[in-house]
């Protein structure tokens, strides 16, 4: 079941779910509006390789916006810092971001039961389009977890995304062994 706007709210209060900075008028019926923060990275290789550390390049948002290219994959972040304690976070675009042909995410869209940070995210786009540090970006759905949890995401000696940061992250795959 997804938690309403009032279910958020106590889930918030009852320290479960935080999200930092929280602005009440963001809170929707069934979700929380997120924000794109002020990093975007690009990788330094045009061809990417899955068993090696894909290396990025950081750079800010400067303030009259940056415009996004189709072709080239941006990381971005989100500015909220979120920590999800007793349910699963879902990160999904916001329908004016689709409407822009910007998609969020290529398919890391759920987080974990102990998931705390900020959201890496994957942006592409249709066409080219012009984005800010600030604006709208998605909104995140949180979902009742069935049955007792053995580990939650943040205590995993394995979890590769547990280091706080207001950058975007890279792909850690090449830690995986394959």
């Amino acid at each position: 079941m997804i938690l309403s706007d009032k279910r958020i709210l106590a889930e918030i209060e009852e320290g479960t779910i935080v999200i930092e900075p929280f602005d009440r008028t963001c809170l929707g019926t069934n979700s929380y509006d997120v924000h794109l923060g002020k990093y975007l990275a690009t990788y330094r290789d045009r061809v990417l390789d899955a068993k090696k550390h894909n290396e990025i390049d950081h750079f800010e948002i400067p303030e009259d916006g940056f415009v996004l290219q189709p072709d080239t994959l941006y990381l971005g972040v989100t500015l909220e810092y979120t920590e999800t304690h007793k349910h699963v976070p879902f990160l999904e675009g916001k329908s004016s971001t689709g409407r822009l042909g910007i998609d969020i995410h290529a398919t890391a869209g759920k987080g974990d039961v102990g998931f705390c940070n900020t959201w890496t995210l994957e942006i592409s786009v249709a066409q080219p389009v012009r984005i800010y540090a600030g604006m709208p970006i998605g909104q995140l759905i949180y979902f009742d977890v069935e049955g007792d949890i053995e580990t939650l995401y943040n205590t995993k000696g394995n979890a590769k995304y547990n280091t706080k940061t207001v950058r975007p992250v890279e792909s850690m795959m090449w830690k995986n062994s394959f």
